[in-house]
């Protein structure tokens, strides 16, 4: 069934630029200001091709800005950008990831390869309805199920 504020959709992937400018777009339009910092940090998490943690956006952020930027100071941008859907948290890795589709409201399932890291999104509200509607007929709200499935990327399997 899925959240019936959900529908089947179809949504636009962003990259570079245009990703960004989806970003900025989304994040002033829920009344956020889209400040220099703010763009660097999103800057160096889009940037990653895996997961990165606050420390390794910060990193980046201090090489390309040439000063020291505080993972302390990232974590509260990336809080607010999991808020305003700009970045998706991959919970058991602490790490995160730009939404390439800051623009459209969805639960996301997460595939990470234990090996290599490499973490795909993919969309089935099937399922995470289904989770949804599990936790109902236990009595318990699920707004936004995080779903996270480790394993073994095609690239590194068998």
């Amino acid at each position: 069934m899925g959240n019936p504020k959900q529908k089947r959709h179809d949504h636009q992937l962003h990259e570079g630029e245009a990703l960004r400018s989806a970003a900025q777009k989304q994040l002033t339009s829920q009344g956020e200001q889209w400040t220099a910092t703010r763009a660097a940090v999103f800057d160096a998490l889009a940037g990653f091709t895996q997961p990165a943690s606050a420390y390794d956006i910060a990193e980046a952020v201090s090489k390309a800005e040439g000063r020291r930027v505080a993972a302390n100071s990232v974590y509260r941008i990336l809080d607010l950008f999991v808020g305003a859907n700009l970045a998706r948290r991959v919970e058991s890795a602490n790490a995160y990831i730009a939404n390439a589709h800051p623009d459209c409201l969805h639960d996301c399932i997460f595939l990470i390869c234990d090996t290599c890291g490499q973490t795909v999104h993919i969309d089935d509200d099937s399922l995470s309805g289904g989770v949804r509607d599990a936790a109902k007929t236990a009595g318990f709200t699920a707004p936004r199920p995080v779903i996270e499935v480790r394993g073994t990327c095609g690239d590194c399997g068998d």
